[in-house]
């Protein structure tokens, strides 16, 4: 098999120094490629210890930028991302890889309940599962997992939507639901990552929840305008009843709910047609790999 293992890495010295030994026993025909992004630590050093590929981001760019980076300079056919910091196994890609052989063409490392690292997140994960499952109309077990091995050439197709931050397992998935592209879910336990977390439970939970409503809407638009309409469309009959039972009249407000009503499932058609442009090239590779950063090994 053509096989990539990308890590996106930033100050994860820690972590490389177990998990690239392992992998480089486990996978030596796979390429390994760290994406340095602005690490102010020893991880290039390590990584050149290990013998593996590293490209290096001269300021950081974000997680999903150092993703991006990976994909469009992997050599592999299948590219597996899994994080730098210790939390996810090298013995879990061969579950996976097995998985995916059978027709996938991205599998998804879902984290036991358990394996949270608080109850707070175990919380949120379960909550935007449950709220990216209604907006895809598919079953997700984990959105937020980085641990999954993607078909390459479908991946390249949707770089340009993904976000440079933390989001990318989100907009990527509903990517390959919207598109109808296999995606398969294969328990995991995540071990305590090693060193300190670069996430802020607040501000990137905020985030998540933001993005799944910009890719509901995208991918999925009736999904998200037809509720609305018919949530205005229900307050206008209802206060439409009110008015017309007391004072005998129908009045602005009424109209004006039932017209907003209207606009939002046009809205919602709309955009269901342009959601549509997205896939229209869905078979074709069509990014090539780039060679513009620091390349070392």
């Amino acid at each position: 098999m053509n096989l990539s293992i990308i890590i996106p890495a930033k100050n994860e010295e820690s972590g490389l120094s177990q998990l690239l030994p392992a992998l480089v026993a486990s996978y030596p025909d796979a390429e390994i490629l760290v994406i340095n992004d602005g690490s102010t630590d020893n991880t290039v050093n390590v990584c050149k210890k290990a013998g593996v590929n590293v490209i290096s981001h001269p300021v950081s760019k974000g997680n999903g930028a150092a993703i991006k980076t990976g994909a469009r300079n992997a050599q592999g056919d299948i590219v597996v991302f899994m994080d730098a910091d210790g939390q996810h196994k090298p013995e879990d890609i061969t579950r996976l890889l097995e998985m995916f052989n059978k027709g996938y063409d991205m599998v998804v490392g879902a984290r036991k309940a358990s394996t949270h690292a608080s109850l707070f997140r175990r919380f949120a994960n379960a909550f935007y599962n449950k709220l990216a499952s209604f907006m895809t109309g598919f079953q997700i077990d984990d959105l937020t997992s980085g641990f999954r091995v993607v078909r390459r050439k479908y991946f390249l197709n949707f770089l340009y939507l993904l976000p440079n931050g933390f989001s990318y397992p989100t907009t990527s998935t509903m990517a390959f639901f919207r598109s109808g592209l296999s995606v398969g879910y294969l328990p995991i336990e995540a071990s305590q990552r090693k060193g300190k977390s670069h996430i802020n439970i607040i501000k990137d939970g905020i985030r998540f929840f933001t993005i799944i409503l910009k890719i509901g809407a995208l991918f999925s638009p009736m999904r998200l305008f037809l509720p609305a309409s018919l949530i205005l469309f229900s307050i206008g009959l209802i206060y439409y009843s009110y008015t017309y039972s007391t004072m005998g009249r129908f009045t602005n407000m009424s109209a004006l709910l039932f017209m907003s009503s209207l606009f939002m499932f046009m809205m919602g058609i709309i955009s269901e047609q342009i959601s549509s442009l997205h896939y229209k090239n869905i078979d074709s590779d069509t990014i090539r790999p780039t060679k513009n950063n620091s390349y070392n090994k």
